[in-house]
């Protein structure tokens, strides 16, 4: 009898591997060199470790809110993974599920933490200035400091900022504002800021990070606001280029993560959220695509850990937008902004 349960208690198991391994989850996030970090190395870690298999569904994030919008109550992707502005529009529309606190999210900075637990960071990014150093030097400027030199008329039509709709235009009002007696809660001193005094400065509101980079490669793009990530991937190219964290501080952006509501597989997305913010993976992220570990047990080699953000005191230094106020007004900003700012 007890051989008999052993021989059932065994084919139990191996039909419960079984099932798992036909288990298909598919992640959404972004293009490029990220896609290709997750293919090659993150997602093969994680179907050998599980027997799962996981399909990367590739979208910026907007997209990638659009379909969890688009699909709500018959979900198809069962993690996303976006910036943290849209983030917090999906756990405002409930399209993400509470993150299990087990494994390797227990390991995360205080401010991965997104409130209500709906979501967590999987990298931080620095949101700062950049600036092409050999047209700094052929005209006698010295480097910049401030978030506010993007108002020095020296600088006219030397500027590139990316739109509103990217996260580092709608970053760069939010700091005009603070820094002119306004905030998130009261725009005008940034829209005030932004009209009068960036505006005439830029030479392109520059979507593309293909174009941006080839602007400050060339010097046609003098000072830019950016991603530390982005640009030290300028910087591997060869170009005189520098990242800025501005002596206010430089604003968190983070890349963000989510189970989502009602998808199929939570459980897997739940392992693959925790595979993700692992200090393994976190490593992966910080050598291959320039993000800053979330993970406070991730070991960085020091020639990696000074060009992302890393250890306390970088990560506590970030200033934290508030996207709650934010994504209340982003619509009613949007607009105005491409009426009066960028015209």
């Amino acid at each position: 009898m007890r051989k008999y349960l052993t021989v059932m208690s065994a084919v139990a198991m191996a039909a419960s591997l079984s099932a798992q391994a036909a288990e298909t989850i598919y992640v959404g996030g972004s293009g490029g060199s990220n896609e290709t970090l997750f293919k090659e190395k993150i997602i093969p870690a994680f179907e050998a470790k599980t027997g799962a298999k996981v399909v990367y569904v590739t979208g910026n994030s907007t997209d990638i809110l659009a379909k969890l919008q688009a699909q709500k109550g018959k979900q198809e992707i069962s993690v996303a993974l976006i910036d943290d502005g849209p983030m917090y529009q999906a756990i405002g529309q409930g399209l993400c599920a509470r993150v299990e606190d087990t494994g390797s999210i227990k390991e995360l900075y205080p401010n991965a933490r997104m409130v209500g637990d709906k979501s967590v960071g999987i990298g931080f990014i620095a949101t700062g200035l950049a600036y092409n150093k050999d047209v700094f030097a052929k005209n006698g400027w010295k480097a910049p400091t401030s978030w506010l030199d993007l108002t020095d008329p020296k600088y006219k039509q030397k500027v590139v900022i990316p739109p509103i709709t990217n996260g580092y235009g709608l970053l760069t009002l939010v700091m005009m504002s603070k820094l002119n007696g306004g905030s998130e809660s009261n725009m005008e001193p940034g829209f005030d800021v932004m009209i009068k005094k960036v505006a005439p400065n830029v030479v392109a509101w520059e979507p593309s990070p293909g174009k941006m980079s080839q602007m400050l490669q060339t010097g046609e793009g003098a000072l830019a606001v950016w991603g530390n990530g982005r640009v030290q991937a300028v910087i591997d190219q060869g170009a005189p280029v520098e990242f800025v964290y501005p002596k206010e501080g430089a604003v968190a952006l983070m890349i963000a993560g989510c189970v989502v509501e009602g998808a199929p597989q939570s459980k897997l997305g739940q392992q693959f959220l925790q595979h993700v913010v692992s200090a393994e993976t976190q490593a992966q992220l910080a050598n291959a695509v320039g993000w800053g570990p979330v993970n406070k047990n991730t070991k960085l080699a020091p020639d990696i850990a000074k060009k992302v953000v890393f250890g306390p005191e970088k990560v506590n230094a970030m200033i934290a937008p508030n996207y709650e106020i934010i994504n209340a007004k982003r619509a009613e900003w949007t607009n105005r902004w491409n009426r009066a700012v960028e015209k």
